[in-house]
């Protein structure tokens, strides 16, 4: 995710000439600050992503960084449905859904989630596997990953040795699960 962006890169983004960047940047109505020594100039990412905001422009390549991405696999319907009332879509939540380890593997490829719920009802050894799986590629390093036990579950802390940042042990409290994800998202946007 770039965090800085040159006149070039913005002009590009909003479909703009260079120059007219320059008279944005210039005019003090797009905030950033220039190259000591050169007359070059960088645009923060939440400067440029305030300004589209404030001028009603789209957010094109940028928009899907503000989005939270919430993989669900092998969760149950009504889990899901319930889920995505706490952590609506027009509060930048997506969702996509895996009923199979191989699955879960091609969407965590295309949709690059940030947080990762895996229900251990579609077997130990498979969401261990997955888990462990994501765990050894860098990219995933700093994605939540929740797994939901059944009441039955044994030793359900011993998961977190596997990857699994957190267990929600069936009955949960569902807003919880939600406010986390939700407090993530917010910290994970204010970076």
């Amino acid at each position: 995710m770039k965090k800085v962006f040159t006149t070039g890169q913005v002009a590009k983004i909003c479909k703009v000439a260079p120059r007219t960047v320059s008279k944005w940047f210039d005019s003090g109505r797009l905030k950033g600050y220039r190259i000591p020594g050169s007359q070059d100039r960088r645009i923060p990412r939440e400067q440029l992503l305030r300004f589209l905001k404030e001028h009603g422009m789209p957010l094109g390549e940028l928009e899907e960084e503000e989005w939270h991405k919430v993989l669900l696999i092998g969760t149950e319907r009504l889990f899901n449905d319930r889920l995505k009332e706490l952590l609506p879509e027009d509060e930048d939540y997506k969702f996509e859904t895996a009923s199979s380890g191989f699955e879960a593997g091609i969407l965590a490829g295309s949709f690059h989630p940030d947080t990762i719920i895996i229900d251990l009802g579609l077997g130990r050894a498979e969401s261990v596997q997955i888990t462990a799986n994501l765990r050894k590629d860098e990219a995933y390093a700093s994605t939540l990953i929740v797994g939901l036990a059944s009441e039955d579950e044994a030793a359900p802390e011993q998961l977190a040795q596997y990857g699994f940042n957190d267990i929600f042990k069936k009955p949960f409290d569902l807003a919880l699960l939600g406010t986390k994800i939700k407090t993530i998202a917010d910290a994970k946007r204010e970076d």
